[in-house]
Protein backbone atom coordinates (compact mmCIF):
# COMPACT_ATOMS: atom_id res chain seq x y z
CA UNK A 1 0.00 0.00 0.00
CA UNK A 2 1.27 3.79 -1.04
CA UNK A 3 2.14 5.85 1.85
CA UNK A 4 -0.23 8.32 0.76
CA UNK A 5 -3.41 5.51 0.83
CA UNK A 6 -1.99 4.46 4.38
CA UNK A 7 -2.29 8.04 5.55
CA UNK A 8 -5.83 8.78 3.96
CA UNK A 9 -7.26 5.21 5.57
CA UNK A 10 -5.83 6.64 8.59
CA UNK A 11 -7.13 9.63 8.40
CA UNK A 12 -10.39 8.50 7.90
CA UNK A 13 -10.42 6.10 10.69
CA UNK A 14 -9.75 9.10 13.33
CA UNK A 15 -12.59 11.14 12.83
CA UNK A 16 -12.85 14.49 13.98
CA UNK A 17 -15.62 15.61 16.30
CA UNK A 18 -18.78 17.65 14.69
CA UNK A 19 -18.08 21.36 14.27
CA UNK A 20 -21.27 22.00 17.00
CA UNK A 21 -21.15 25.77 16.10
CA UNK A 22 -20.35 28.70 13.71
CA UNK A 23 -17.73 29.96 16.12
CA UNK A 24 -15.99 26.77 16.13
CA UNK A 25 -15.91 26.49 12.32
CA UNK A 26 -14.39 30.11 11.98
CA UNK A 27 -11.83 29.88 14.69
CA UNK A 28 -11.14 26.35 12.51
CA UNK A 29 -11.04 28.13 9.64
CA UNK A 30 -8.81 31.24 10.89
CA UNK A 31 -6.09 28.86 12.26
CA UNK A 32 -5.47 26.53 9.25
CA UNK A 33 -5.14 30.13 7.16
CA UNK A 34 -1.90 30.67 9.12
CA UNK A 35 -1.15 27.88 8.11
CA UNK A 36 -1.85 28.08 4.48
CA UNK A 37 0.08 31.41 4.33
CA UNK A 38 2.96 30.49 6.27
CA UNK A 39 3.35 28.15 3.37
CA UNK A 40 1.18 24.65 3.99
CA UNK A 41 -0.31 22.92 1.38
CA UNK A 42 -4.22 22.58 0.69
CA UNK A 43 -5.47 19.43 1.41
CA UNK A 44 -8.08 19.81 -1.02
CA UNK A 45 -8.07 20.70 -4.86
CA UNK A 46 -8.80 24.38 -5.66
CA UNK A 47 -7.38 27.04 -7.63
CA UNK A 48 -4.86 28.89 -5.31
CA UNK A 49 -4.39 31.58 -8.08
CA UNK A 50 -8.24 32.26 -7.84
CA UNK A 51 -9.14 31.44 -4.30
CA UNK A 52 -7.70 33.55 -0.85
CA UNK A 53 -5.99 31.62 1.62
CA UNK A 54 -9.39 32.34 3.97
CA UNK A 55 -11.87 30.52 1.51
CA UNK A 56 -9.56 27.74 0.89
CA UNK A 57 -9.52 27.12 4.70
CA UNK A 58 -12.80 27.33 5.08
CA UNK A 59 -13.31 25.00 2.33
CA UNK A 60 -11.18 22.32 4.06
CA UNK A 61 -12.78 22.99 7.51
CA UNK A 62 -16.40 22.12 5.91
CA UNK A 63 -15.26 19.48 3.81
CA UNK A 64 -13.82 17.67 7.18
CA UNK A 65 -10.31 17.75 6.13
CA UNK A 66 -9.08 19.81 8.81
CA UNK A 67 -8.62 17.62 12.32
CA UNK A 68 -8.63 18.96 15.43
CA UNK A 69 -9.38 17.69 19.05
CA UNK A 70 -11.65 19.18 21.85
CA UNK A 71 -10.22 19.59 25.25
CA UNK A 72 -12.13 19.65 28.48
CA UNK A 73 -11.53 23.66 28.28
CA UNK A 74 -13.56 23.54 24.83
CA UNK A 75 -16.43 22.15 25.93
CA UNK A 76 -19.15 23.88 27.33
Amino acid sequence: MATKEVIEEIAEETQAPEIDSKYRLIILAAKRSKQLQRGARPRIDIDTVKHKNTRIALEEVMRGRVNFTLTDGDKE
